[in-house]
């Protein structure tokens, strides 16, 4: 009888190796006298380009990341001038984030790493097999949303 996989212990060790490993992914997709892009920045850099001018609040949405989270990356990203942080023209209290050219000059490199960690992650696994995953993780996100005993 085969014990149960140690899921907790699985995704906090993938999860951790994944970003370590995209990080270098990404780090080699960009030129050398550029900064590389953390993938939390990337996120951000990817969602501006769909969606330019997001509030951090449909930003930190976005990423799935707390708000607080979002304001220090932007900082550090304004810091790079990848992109800009500006007062809504409706409520100044709101912040707009623009992405600027040198971020944007960063997108065809992260979308070639994105597109080789995305074939790597699933090589060897079917359609169906690749579909019960994401169910899972999605499973897993929503779980503070359940009711518990």
């Amino acid at each position: 009888m085969s014990s149960r996989p140690r899921l907790i212990f699985l995704l906090n060790s993938a999860q951790r190796h994944l970003q370590q490993w995209m990080a270098a992914q990404q780090e080699l997709a960009t030129p050398a006298a550029v900064p590389a892009a953390s993938p939390a920045q990337s996120g951000v850099l990817f969602t501006l380009d769909k969606s330019d001018g997001v509030t951090m609040g449909e930003l930190a949405k976005a990423l799935d990341l707390a708000p607080s989270a979002v304001s220090g990356l932007i900082q550090r990203m304004e810091a790079l001038q990848w992109v800009s942080r500006r007062p809504c023209t409706l409520d100044a209290r709101t912040q707009r984030v623009w992405l600027l050219d040198a971020g944007r000059t960063q997108l065809p490199a992260l979308r070639s790493a994105l597109a080789r960690i995305n074939r790597q992650l699933t090589d060897g696994f079917t359609d169906d097999e690749l579909q019960t995953v994401a169910r899972w993780l999605q499973h897993v996100q929503h779980l503070h949303t359940q009711d518990t005993p």
